[in-house]
This record gives C-alpha cells, structure tokens and sequence, in this order.
C-alpha cells in the first residue's frame, strides 16, 4: 500500500484540481508498486492515469450547434473535439519543440503582446511526409491552450457545385473567427495548390484566391494549423500568408529513444531503448510506423501470455508492416496500371 504522505498528497492535489502535483502524486504511487514487485498493478495504474483520465471531455456548451453545414448536402464543415494530448506525449526536433514553445508563450502571453499593438502568431504550415505528428501536435497545442481543436472537414466543404467550395470556406472562417479554437485544416494542399499548374480547371483556381483573401483578412480568436504532406505543389503565395513554417520529418536516434520511452511506458520489457539492434529496427520510421510496430508486438507478448516484451516480439511486428506495406504499395500500383490500361 502506497505511504500515507503520497496518499495525502493525491487526495490534496485531486480536491484542489492541481492535475500536475495529482499526476507527479500517481507517479509515486506507481513506483512504489514497481519495486515492490506488483508489476500488474503497477500496469493498471499506469493505463490508467496515461488513458482514462485523459479522455475526451463533452464538447463545450453551446458549440455544437453552432457548427457550420454544407448547403449541398447538410453536412458537417468541420468536428470539434475536445483535446486531451500533451506536450510531454508529443516528440519533436530541438527546433520544432523551440518553435511550438515560443508559439505557446506568445498565445499565453497575448495580452502583453497587444498592449505593444502585437499579435500572437495565428497562421502556422506544418509540412512534411505522413506519420511523423503533424495532427498530433495541432491537438497538443490546442491542450496546451485550454481550447477545443476544430478539424476541417476537406470531404464536406468541397463542393461539386460552383461557387459553393468558396462559400463553405467563408462559413468556416466565420466559426473560427468568432469561436476560440485551434484550427486544423488537414490536406491542405487540396485548398492551396498552385494556380500555374495547367492541369487544373478555372474552379480550383478561384478557391485558391479566395483561400488568400481570407487569409489576408482574417483576425480572429483562433489560431489556424495548416498541414501538407505534399509542400511543394503548394501556390507560391500561400506560403506568405504564414507567420511560421514548421518542418516536420522521421525521428532521428535521439528522437526515437524520446518516442521509445513513452510508447513503451509501464511496458515491462527486457531490453533497453537505446539498445543498437532496436534502434536499427525502427531507422528511417514515422513516428506513426513506429507506434504500429509497437501496438503489435505488445499485443502479440499479450495474446502468448509473456511477460516481457522482447526483441523478438519487435522484430517479428517489423517483419509484419513491411509485408504490409509492401501490398498497399503494390495494390496502388495495380489499380494504376489497370486504370492506366482502361484509359
């Protein structure tokens, strides 16, 4: 049983809400229970504190309705959620966790900001290939910041229709100008790509201007998270209309340790994250890879009944998602040559 000065120690911090001295309290509870061998409870408590407690919250009142629909088909423009990832959970370059702090600071600091006749910085590019935490870190920044995280809906708000993609994009901005959230339009290239492109039809080129003109217009209570896979067809002009662009790309040694360590926390293993074999495993992964690989090895140490996760359990998951990735490259290769045959 955990001592009775840890114990007084989380009932203060839970009937106070000081979630941080209730989380640094639970820590002690857990280690505790670790050395004294209650391995199993140790687990439980961990799954507990670092899954339930963080899910997601009934969204704020009154925002729901006030969601803005698609006139063609009456469908939601975008989803609010209710954040509830951290930035401890998140792995980023030196860099990137410099530029997501000083972003914080300035929202944090806002009111200081203005008085200067200043504003925090609300137009942001994340950019870089799929996997490696760009929606992740919209949803961070966003706890961070105590707001809900809207997510775009790309499928709803363009339209078939002429002239409504723009008008679907007007009633976005309107909610995000007048609702304090984190705005988070995934794909952005679908919205933004370059108008030069001769393949593209009139349409395409008229959201793109209208894109630019809210953005040259907007002032308000969100911050707006553009994220691309694909920057490079992106319009020359868009990338202006950003305040700060951030690069995001595959961890490296140091970062896969960080993602190792968090991924694989209350996992009894016999191994260490840093060990050359697992590190080589995981080279040049997303993080999301990595986070795949993880989740089946853990349920394949699960299903046998093993209590340690081994190199093996790793390597035989590894071997699983390059089959796997193998067939989804060689299916998308399939249908093109079929597609390419029909045509």
């Amino acid at each position: 049983m955990a001592s009775g000065k840890i114990l007084r120690q989380l009932i203060r911090a839970g009937a106070s809400g000081d979630l941080a001295a209730f989380k640094d309290a639970s820590e002690s509870i857990i280690q505790e229970e670790r050395q004294k061998q209650h391995h199993l409870l140790a687990n439980d408590l961990e799954r507990i504190l670092h899954g339930d407690i963080y899910q997601a919250q009934p969204l704020r009142h009154g925002l729901k309705e006030r969601i803005p629909t698609d006139q063609e088909r009456g469908l939601p423009l975008l989803t609010l959620r209710e954040p509830t990832r951290r930035l401890d959970e998140v792995v980023l370059s030196q860099e990137g966790r410099q530029a997501i702090e000083e972003l914080l600071e300035q929202h944090h600091r806002g009111d200081v900001l203005r008085s200067y006749g200043l504003r925090p910085a609300d137009r942001v590019l994340f950019c870089g290939p799929p996997g490696c935490g760009k929606t992740l870190t919209g949803e961070v920044i966003a706890t961070e910041l105590d707001r809900p995280l809207a997510l775009i809906r790309l499928d709803s708000v363009v339209s078939s229709y002429l002239g409504e993609t723009a008008s679907n994009l007007r009633k976005v901005f309107d909610f995000i100008e007048s609702v304090p959230t984190v705005a988070l339009f995934d794909e952005f290239d679908a919205l933004g790509k370059e108008r030069a492109d001769a393949s593209e039809h009139g349409e395409l080129k008229r959201v793109v201007n209208a894109v630019l003109q809210m953005l040259d217009a907007y002032q308000g209570k969100s911050l707006i998270i553009a994220a691309t896979n694909h920057e490079g067809i992106l319009d020359s002009a868009i990338w202006r209309r950003f305040e700060e662009v951030l690069v995001f790309s595959p961890p490296n040694r140091e970062e896969l340790t960080q993602l190792l360590n968090i991924k694989l926390r209350g996992v009894r293993r016999d191994f260490e994250v840093d060990n050359e074999q697992v590190l080589t495993l995981f080279s040049s992964m997303s993080h999301a890879d990595v986070e795949r690989i993880l989740r089946r090895a853990i349920k394949d140490m699960i299903l046998k009944g093993q209590e340690f996760l081994q190199l093996r359990h790793l390597t035989k998951a590894r071997e699983r998602e390059v089959a796997r990735i193998k067939k989804l490259e060689g299916g998308m290769t399939e249908h093109g040559r079929i597609s390419s045959s029909a045509d």
